[in-house]
């Protein structure tokens, strides 16, 4: 019988043991799963609060301002320029401004006012850039067909305040043109309804940032865009120079070192890299696009673009590609049918 006591209490001691053991395990576990879910909770909002995120955009107040006659130039065949400024982020930005002569339109919905094309340029040597400068004969094939031309000089760029930070590395130029498109909004000649974007290269990046983000903007066309994902950014462009790629000067090549090191690589941590990638957010875009890209550019590839139609396509939405054999970055050879293609493409969805 006292045998059978001392089993017993055995027994029980060992299962309430083995109950106490349990807990304190189980209550560890649940408390290293909590810190976990912690940790990834706090990842995830670090990620998107971060600058270059596309959910942090799409959440900024973008109101623009007023835009202003700073000085006015001389006239294009059948259409006035100007010298204008506007504000973003409290920076005062300088853009060329041309306004189509004759009577302000009336569109087939009865809204007064010229279409507009908001003109991103590509990558100019900060220090080199001047605001009447460049890309004439391509403002020049808008303005003459009857557009309003808004062409930003991004801040840190001619006269315009604030520093010239790149591209690729911060959102600073995709927002001076998301402001850009908020003050054209406010201008007295133009029809806030009817917006379009056009952008070269770095430009193009600008442009289909913003019209995943800014539902205003209601048909764009890119050429030769950088509209690659930043994972094919950092794994899939390498020009033949090894010189720094559109819009990224030197000094500012960090940006791609310092992503990496806080948030790992494309493949250790993709879904950050997608985070500020606009192609993760194409549903989201805000009108047809169309695509312009010669086949022996060299500085970014033809393929970013066939992917991006691709990319396009499977969200459902509408995209053409015109590609020009054996043309170069700036589609010279070709530059007359690539211009009148976009003519029409704007005339189809903002006239």
């Amino acid at each position: 019988m006292r045998r059978f006591v001392v089993v017993m209490l055995i027994v029980v001691l060992s299962i309430t043991g083995f109950l106490i053991f349990n807990r304190k395990q189980a209550r560890i576990v649940n408390l290293l799963t909590d810190q976990m879910n912690l940790q990834e909770n706090e990842r995830g909002m670090v990620e998107q609060a971060h600058e270059l995120s596309i959910k942090n955009l799409m959440k900024g107040n973008y109101s623009g301002s007023d835009i202003v006659i700073e000085q006015k130039l001389e006239s294009g065949s059948n259409y006035k320029r100007y010298i204008a400024s506007y504000k973003s982020e409290g920076l005062k930005i300088y853009a060329l401004l041309t306004v189509p002569n004759g009577p302000v339109p009336r569109s087939p919905k009865g809204e007064v006012g010229w279409p507009v094309v908001i003109f991103n340029h590509g990558y100019i040597p900060p220090a080199e850039y001047q605001t009447t400068e460049r890309y004439i004969a391509y403002t020049d094939g808008f303005s003459r067909n009857g557009y309003i031309v808004f062409r930003s000089d991004y801040r840190g760029h001619g006269s315009s305040e604030g520093e010239a930070t790149g591209g690729y590395g911060s959102n600073n130029y995709t927002i001076d043109i998301l402001n850009a498109v908020e003050s054209m909004k406010k201008y007295k000649d133009a029809d806030p309804n009817r917006i379009g974007m056009w952008g070269h290269s770095m430009g193009g990046f600008i442009t289909l940032r913003n019209m995943v983000v800014s539902k205003d903007i209601k048909a764009g066309v890119i050429w030769a865009g950088v509209v690659a994902s930043y994972p094919d950014l950092i794994n899939n462009w390498r020009r033949r120079n090894f010189s720094p790629p559109p819009g990224i000067p030197s000094r500012a090549l960090s940006w791609r070192n310092q992503l990496i090191n806080q948030y790992g690589s494309p493949e250790e941590n993709p879904e950050f890299w997608n985070s500020i990638s606009a192609n993760s957010f194409l549903k989201d875009i805000s009108g047809p696009l169309q695509l312009h890209h010669g086949t022996e550019d060299s500085s970014v590839p033809v393929l970013f673009s066939e992917k991006l139609e691709e990319q396009i396509k499977a969200a459902g939405k509408t995209v053409e590609l015109y590609k020009y054999e054996g043309d170069d970055h700036n589609i010279g050879n070709n530059f007359n049918i690539a211009m009148q293609r976009s003519v029409e493409f704007f005339d189809k969805y903002l006239k």
